[in-house]
């Protein structure tokens, strides 16, 4: 009987484990979303850099391999 109850508890902390961090990063990315192009052209400006639209893509390009990666 007790490991039914132990069972039954760890398959509800799993599933409402998985609701709750689905829930939390989908607030997170609506609170802060991705960089996008037109956000690290005006890092760039603001660092005095003249944003190049190779550079921009090469950037682009470099944060799109990390997250894959980070990703695995």
């Amino acid at each position: 009987m007790l490991i039914l109850i132990f069972v039954i508890g760890a398959a509800l902390g799993v599933i409402g484990g998985f609701f709750g961090a689905r829930q939390y990063m989908k607030k997170y990315l609506q609170d802060n979303p991705p960089i996008s192009e037109d956000m690290m052209r005006t890092m760039m400006m603001q660092m005095g850099q003249k944003p190049s639209e190779k550079k921009l893509n090469q950037m682009m390009a470099s944060m799109k391999a990390q997250s894959r990666k980070a990703g695995k």
